[in-house]
């Protein structure tokens, strides 16, 4: 079984999708196809919800009606027969009543997430009538009836694995096609893997079939060693062990999802990226195996507040790092980086939602610093215990900018510096340069 998920460039048009429909459908093994919503649709639902919330009806309804309009031009371009051409507008047809019933009753949490989730129903189900049309035979699985996340969040692997199969036993198929992103919560309400999450549906389902590949279909050839955004001239990475990805993933590399790797390594299965602009290039190929030392990439993640809390009382104290810990445990904000002296502990974070109260908070020991618009450059490879020479260049590399905090031994795929935003492109440069 081979798992194909594309992102929502690559199902960005009726164009796209009828790429899409080749390539899910190139290999002669069983494939699962699972589908992000088409590129600006959540962005759009995101809109609708906000004005919902907002009490703002005619805004909504203007938005609704705005979607509808992209959506039935997407099917007139992308059916040939008339047949399939009133399927498909038909089934735009019923999805937008279905979001429009909303802006008539009382709006809730609930009711967003069930908005959100029409993405992916949109998208999966087109593709599916697409392929009916050629005459390819396949299936639609619908995600909500096997996809659930338990009270903590997290994948209910149990149940996935159950409903799964059962699923797929029932519809023998060679191609199945289903959505990422959406699941059901232990409550058995609509919800989802949050933001990036097809990817995370994409690694669960591989994982809980015991996939052969997990591939991960984007508009760039893989992981780069830098940022194509403001480095000419990047490459792309051939391999890359679990523990390289995961950590490029978080501090920056948008083409995959942090979390989404986890459940591919426990179950040792390899992830691929790969084009859909150009499915002839290589990609990355993500395993267990680490093919070679030294550094591999860079990545840098903005948005990060650093938090300094400096204390007489910590001087030779016990007890000191628990207590700063439970505030951030108590707000349910995850730390970056952390760096310690006697008297003072400096750590970031990249979600400020509740940084007034962590604030008032940590001032009941000691006095308390804050800046934000900073950066965190993360440079990753397998670094050998004993190596000499990696710290010495990233320095160089860095000589002419301020650096705020280090991270360096915690790990030994990433070395992390904190810097301002406003160096984050100098510093990308200075160590492509220096290290490539």
């Amino acid at each position: 079984m081979i798992i194909k998920k594309f992102g929502g460039t690559s199902v960005g048009s009726a164009e796209r999708i009828k790429n899409v429909a080749e390539l899910a459908t190139s290999d002669s093994k069983p494939t699962i196809v699972v589908l992000s919503a088409m590129a600006g649709t959540t962005n759009s639902l995101v809109e609708i919800c906000n004005y919902l919330h907002n009490h703002n009806i005619e805004s909504a309804t203007e938005c609704i009606n705005n979607l509808e309009k992209s959506y039935i031009k997407v099917v007139e371009e992308l059916f040939s027969t008339s047949e399939f051409s009133e399927k498909g507008t038909q089934l735009i047809k019923n999805h937008f009543d279905y979001l429009r019933s909303f802006t008539l009753s009382v709006f809730s949490h609930k009711e967003e997430k069930a908005i959100l989730a029409q993405g992916e129903l949109i998208s999966s189900s087109l593709l599916h009538l697409y392929l009916n049309e050629k005459g390819i035979q396949n299936t639609l699985l619908h995600a909500l009836n096997f996809m659930r996340i338990n009270e903590d969040l997290e994948p209910n692997y149990p149940f996935i694995v159950e409903n799964l199969k059962h699923e797929i036993n029932q519809n023998s198929s060679e191609i199945y096609i289903t959505q990422g992103y959406i699941c059901r919560n232990a409550y058995g309400e609509i919800d989802n893997l949050q933001r990036g999450g097809s990817d995370y549906s994409a690694s669960i389902i591989g994982a809980a079939l015991n996939a052969e590949e997990i591939q991960i279909w984007t508009d760039i050839d893989g992981i780069h060693n830098n940022d194509p955004r403001y480095i000419k001239n990047t490459r792309p990475l051939d391999y890359l062990s679990f523990d390289e990805a995961a950590e490029l993933a978080y501090f920056g590399a948008k083409i995959l999802h942090p979390a989404s790797v986890t459940p591919a390594k426990v179950a040792n299965i390899p992830v691929r990226l790969k084009n859909t602009l150009q499915p002839e290039a290589k990609g990355t190929l993500i395993s267990n195996i680490t093919i070679q030392k030294g550094i591999k990439a860079i990545a840098a993640k903005d948005n990060i507040t650093v938090i300094k809390i400096k204390s007489g009382r910590m001087l030779l104290a016990y007890g000191f790092l628990r207590k700063v810990f439970e505030v951030f445990e108590t707000y349910k904000t995850s730390i970056d980086m952390i760096t310690t002296s006697e008297v003072a502990i400096s750590l970031t974070i990249d979600n400020t939602t509740y940084l007034n109260n962590i604030i008032e908070d940590l001032r009941k020991f000691g006095h308390v610093e804050v800046d934000s618009d900073m950066s965190i450059i993360c440079i990753v490879g397998d670094f050998i215990t004993d190596s000499k020479g990696y710290g010495s260049k990233i320095f160089n590399a860095l000589k002419d900018i301020p650096i705020r905090m280090i991270s360096y031994g915690g790990s030994k795929h990433n070395i992390s510096l904190l810097i301002k935003t406003d160096d984050k492109i100098k510093a990308l440069k200075s160590l492509n340069s220096e290290l490539f």
